[in-house]
């Protein structure tokens, strides 16, 4: 089982449009960051999407994805889900509706903000997909991978993360744009080989873990490894930050490919 970062950013991404800060002006490609989204491949080539933001359409072609089996959609803030209409064309290759994994107020806000979509219709050539309520937590199985819904919130908005188990012996688990999350929620996070987590900035915030808090999880959960995702310009330059963290954690960078 692979994870491959697609992108790493914060809604706004970086660099932030008119933004005059070193980080937004670096020459080091690690510190360009798309949206934030991530690619998980079992060992049978199975494509699992974690969200699907505004870059979308830009991360397939730069990493050259040519299907997607399911997509799992953490919130429907549009960093995460601007793309959906993008899934046409695998619709049309795939010959298919696309597996749509959320809790019910993403789903919600996808009838909603995507109605379009989601109406009957005879128009051709809309997205189409199909819509799973997940945020009970129950698990559920895409390819060879066990995928168990972990819930925490985003400051007032209940959102999911995912913890991804190939064959019980690749164990994995995605966080991302949460501030705060249950203990019987966190013993999910226990005995993994790989974690991603939040980390929006060294300063604490209102909706997002800040690199302290992130640090704060991965040390009660004590993965092998871990990865820090969704950060904003104000994290710091990469390279300056990656050298200060522990041994086992790193900033994850956008076309980064993790084996898990």
């Amino acid at each position: 089982m692979t994870i491959t970062f697609l992108g790493t950013g914060t809604s706004q991404g970086v660099p932030v449009i008119t933004c005059p800060c070193d980080v937004c002006h670096s020459h080091d490609p690690h510190d360009k960051r798309l949206r934030t989204s991530a690619l998980v491949t079992d060992s049978d080539g199975n494509n699992i999407l974690i969200d699907i933001g505004p870059d979308f359409r830009q991360q397939m072609l730069t990493n050259g994805v040519n299907h997607i089996e399911a997509i799992l959609v953490t919130h429907a803030h549009r960093d995460h889900v601007g793309g959906i209409d993008d899934i046409r064309p695998f619709n049309w290759t795939q010959h298919r509706n696309m597996d749509v994994y959320a809790n019910s107020q993403a789903l919600n806000s996808l009838r909603h903000d995507y109605h379009y979509i989601f109406e009957p219709h005879q128009f051709p050539g809309l997205p189409e997909a199909t819509l799973h309520d997940v945020g009970n937590g129950t698990s559920f199985r895409v390819g060879r991978v066990n995928i168990t819904p972990i819930r925490g919130m985003h400051k007032d908005l209940p959102v999911l993360g995912f913890r991804l188990d190939e064959d019980n012996t690749k164990r994995m688990a995605y966080i991302t744009d949460m501030n705060h999350i249950e203990l019987c929620e966190l013993e999910k996070l226990h005995n993994l080989d790989l974690m991603v987590i939040n980390a929006l900035r060294k300063q604490k915030h209102f909706s997002h873990f800040c690199l302290g808090e992130a640090l704060d999880i991965i040390s009660q959960c004590r993965p092998q490894r871990a990865f820090l995702t969704h950060m904003s310009h104000e994290i710091g330059f990469h390279a300056a930050v990656d050298e200060q963290l522990p041994s086992n954690v790193h900033l994850a960078y956008d076309g980064l490919s993790v084996e898990v």
